[in-house]
């Protein structure tokens, strides 16, 4: 059974930095294409960031030069490192694991940038 669980979500003031963590269970990760997503009140889900499985990366326009995410095969763990927080960086992010025609979805962490 595929498990995402994500933290390190929190309020953090504009400029600040935060890092999420993603830790999956019940399927290899080291396949899996793994992913951040977020979703601000109103609006669609929306892709922030992917790392393949050789560790490629992709990132939204958005985000670009200022997020950063990372892969530990070893812990199952996927990161997001977010700097130059904006208050349009407000949202639930959510972890995602892809491959072999499947899509989990971790249950998602607040991140509120506020003065």
């Amino acid at each position: 059974q595929v498990q995402l669980v994500e933290s390190g979500g929190g309020l953090v003031q504009p400029g600040g930095s935060l890092r999420l963590s993603c830790v999956a269970s019940g399927f290899t990760f080291s396949n899996y294409t793994m992913g951040w997503y977020r979703q601000a009140p109103g609006k669609q889900r929306e892709l922030v960031a992917t790392i393949g499985t050789s560790g490629g990366t992709y990132y939204a326009d958005s985000v670009k030069g200022r997020f950063t995410i990372s892969r530990d095969n070893a812990k199952n763990t996927v990161y997001l490192r977010m700097n130059s927080l904006k208050p349009e960086d407000t949202a639930v992010y959510y972890c995602n694991a892809n491959g072999y025609g499947s899509n989990s979805w971790g249950q998602g962490t607040q991140v509120t940038v506020s003065s």
